[in-house]
């Protein structure tokens, strides 16, 4: 197994490979979000002001869930909204997109509860069923757990990413899908249909969009490494 003197290095053997897909298991606090800013930052190009002129990756990982936090209505302690922050470009023509429509049936193949987004607030209100006097009723507003929270977060970052692989134009900037730890506060078996679920999407792509993951889950890492077959560099 080769060595690398440092980040840099590794990011231009990784863009080097023509491979559909590269998995990566690290331990953490080894580097693994850090490699994967590092990449993306390698696929921008800039102006002479320093301003981003072209970039290349499409990424995952904690920056990107950061860019959700809730506001808990500490005030009345009644309408608790999931908070987008607005000023990234991450959230670009989410109305135009119709990316409700896209998330839900991702969504549903995980959880059962519902969602509205507000794009004028740049919030997500949570919705879901319950049993009261024996007729089912929508509760709204409801906090939902961290799993359940990272789960909705991944099915957004998911649509998305399958618009980049089907080539549509608002992602035709696309060349690198890179996704680090997508699984946290995930019991097992979302562990395994998450693996599964982005192993088909990814195959499923005709090779012009390339796919990085690199985790800490070995069970994540299994599943993907056996989902995606033999002809493929893995670390």
């Amino acid at each position: 197994m080769p060595t690398y003197q440092d980040l840099g290095a590794l990011v231009t053997h990784l863009r080097s490979l023509d491979k559909k897909y590269i998995l990566l298991f690290a331990y953490n606090g080894t580097g693994k979000t850090r490699l994967s800013m590092d990449f993306r930052q390698a696929g921008k190009q800039f102006d002479a002001d320093g301003n981003v002129t072209a970039r290349d990756t499409l990424y995952f990982n904690a920056f990107t869930e950061d860019l959700f936090y809730w506001d808990n209505d500490l005030q009345s302690d009644a309408q608790r909204v999931l908070k987008l922050n607005k000023d990234s470009k991450f959230f670009a023509g989410l109305r135009e997109l119709e990316m409700d429509n896209k998330i839900r049936p991702l969504l549903h193949r995980y959880s059962n509860f519902n969602f509205i987004i507000n794009y004028e607030e740049g919030s997500v209100k949570f919705i879901c069923e319950e049993i009261v006097n024996g007729t089912a009723q929508n509760i709204e507003y409801i906090k939902v757990s961290r799993g359940e929270e990272n789960i909705f977060i991944w099915c957004f970052f998911l649509a998305i990413a399958q618009l980049a692989i089907d080539r549509q134009e608002a992602y035709s900037w696309v060349k690198y899908i890179y996704i680090d730890d997508p699984v946290s506060s995930l019991d097992d078996n979302n562990v395994i249909a998450i693996a599964h679920h982005l192993a088909s999407m990814v195959k499923a792509g005709n090779g012009e969009v390339k796919t990085i993951v690199s985790t800490h889950h070995a069970l994540f890492f299994n599943v993907l490494h056996n989902e995606f077959g033999n002809n493929f560099p893995k670390y």
